[in-house]
Order: structure tokens, then sequence, then C-alpha cells
């Protein structure tokens, strides 16, 4: 037997105001025929007035507790992945912590855009497997609508606004038998300028916008996922026949296409909410695990998948027994 890290829980949530690509058109030099062919976007929900990163997340950690039948005072940790925070500091994951009514836990953001939530999950199954923490609430959470250039068609189109939120418990378990199984994280700094913001507190005084030379990182992309995703399997001592699902990072139809084929993964074991969430940056990953959660895809027992790849670059993956 050993201590591992288990799911008891999962929850979402997203902005009131849900976009269409043809309400974009109304204002972008767009398209929905052109963005649905090369993103696979269809809709995004975007946030209004009061509605910002924490209390996105707020939302979804009190899902993710009603999930797992427990209240927040039993929470001793509390991780916030965020690229787009409600203040330079404190942490998000901080109001998280005020909001929820909980006087005294560890709670901090890890800042490692799209992949943020493998990040934070791995530091967190790492603190629980060593026994600093015993009950810990996981969260992405973005507001990436609010560092967008409006008038840049290539990238708008792309992203939304949204959080999820798992709940990871200590458990003494056997080997593989339920848990994180294996986690792989990487970086690679040399990438910087095909996606960044051109802003931040240090440099420009401002908060900035996104910027991206999206076919080069498209190319990254489904290289980086497919070998990492190897990687963690290798990790695991498991075949990659053996995944029930993969939850990828929601960026691309095309990426998420492209990676499964290169992986040789059959289609309908992808979990794809891209179409109807677009790209959440680190909400993306727990946004599509709640749904196929809550759906009935994802079961007891089955062995899940979670990668993404995001600026910096910064990619990673965790295999999961439900």
């Amino acid at each position: 037997m050993i201590r591992r890290s288990i799911l008891l829980g999962t929850g979402s949530a997203l902005p009131e105001r849900i976009v269409t690509n043809a309400e974009l058109a109304q204002t972008v030099d767009t398209s929905d025929e052109w963005i649905v062919e090369r993103t696979g976007i269809r809709t995004r929900h975007i946030a209004g007035e009061g509605e910002t990163t924490a209390t996105l997340a707020t939302d979804a950690a009190k899902a993710a507790l009603d999930a797992a039948g427990i209240v927040a005072q039993d929470i001793d940790l509390i991780i916030l992945a965020t690229a787009t925070p409600d203040q330079t500091f404190p942490a998000a994951a901080t109001k998280v912590q005020a909001a929820l009514g909980i006087n005294d836990c560890v709670a901090f953001d890890v800042a490692a855009v799209c992949s943020g939530f493998l990040y934070a999950v791995t530091v967190a199954d790492s603190m629980i497997r060593s026994g600093a923490a015993n009950r810990a609430i996981v969260i992405g959470s973005e507001t990436f609508s609010r560092i967008l250039d409006w008038e840049d068609r290539t990238t708008c189109v792309l992203f939304g606004d949204g959080a999820g939120a798992i709940i990871l418990g200590a458990e003494e378990s056997e080997e593989g038998h339920r848990g994180i199984l294996a986690s792989k994280l990487h970086a690679d700094g040399r990438h910087n300028q095909l996606l960044y913001v051109d802003g931040g507190p240090s440099t420009t005084q401002t908060v900035g916008k996104l910027r991206m030379k999206g076919q080069e990182v498209f190319r990254h992309a489904v290289t980086n996922l497919a070998s990492v995703l190897n990687e963690v399997m290798a990790q695991a001592g498991l075949p990659a026949g053996d995944i029930d699902w993969l939850v990828p990072h929601q960026a691309n139809a095309r990426i998420l296409d492209a990676t499964a084929r290169k992986l040789k993964l059959s289609a309908d074991r992808v979990v794809m909410t891209v179409d109807r969430h677009a790209n959440t940056s680190a909400a993306s990953v727990p946004l599509a695990l709640d749904l196929a959660v809550r759906d009935g895809r994802i079961k007891a027992g089955d062995l899940v998948v979670l990668e993404a790849m995001g600026g910096g670059f910064t990619w990673g993956a965790c295999v999961l027994r439900v």
C-alpha cells in the first residue's frame, strides 16, 4: 500500500454570456465558416461584469466540493492555475480561499499558461504524497477575453473564459489501483516569442495583449503532446493502448485530431470541448474532464490521460486512474 492522490470530485463554471462565431463576425473580419474550418470552434463563453478569474474559480471549486461530498473546511491546500489573475498580487487562490470560508490553508497560484493545470496537479500530488497536504482543490481558471486584441482576427476568435476544478485526497492504495499514477512536465523558454503577452508590470507597466504565431505553435504542439504522452505512459509502466480517455488541452480541433492520429488513438477516446468552449487556457483540461465525468463517459476504474501545452513553451501530461 502506498499513499496516493485520489480524484474525489470535479466541477466547472462558465460565464453566462455565450458568443457565437456569427456574433463575432459582426465586429471582427471573420466568418463562422472560416473559424470552424480552421479551429473547430463554434461558441465561447465571455466573462461579463462581476465575473472574474477568482469568482469563476470559486464557483468551480464549490461544484467540485459538492461532487466530492466534502465541505470546504476539509481542504488544506488550494492551487489555482491562471495567466489572468484578478490582481498582480495577492494570489487569486487566496481570494478563493476567503470566498469558501476557509480561515487557514496553503493557497497559491501557478503560472504556466495552458499547461498550468497540469503543473498545479503535479505540485498538489507531490504535496499529498509527501504528507504536506491531505485534501486539495486544484483549479484552472481564466478570463482570457480581458487580454485579447479584438482587432487581431487570428487570435481573438480562439479563446474563451471559464474555470474547472478537481478535489484530490490522500488515500492508501495498491500500486496502480487508483489515483495519479504518473506525471511529466517540460518547459523550453527559447520559444517565448511564439506565444506571449506583450505587457507586464516589470516591463511595460500594462497588462498587454496576447500575441501568437499560430503555425509555429501548431507544429510544436502536435510533436510535444504526442511525445509527452508516450513519456508519461512509460513512466506509469502502461502501454498507450490501455488509455480509456485522453483529455487534452482544448486549443484547436486540428491539433487534437493530429495528435490522436500521431498516437494512433481513436477519435472517440478523445474528449473534445473546444467547439463549445474555445481555448480557455489553464481551464480547458479541468473543464473537459468535468464534462466527461458528469455525462458518464469517464467512469470509476477508467485510465485517463490529461495533457496540455502552452506559452513558454510549457507542456506536460498526467496519468490518472479514476
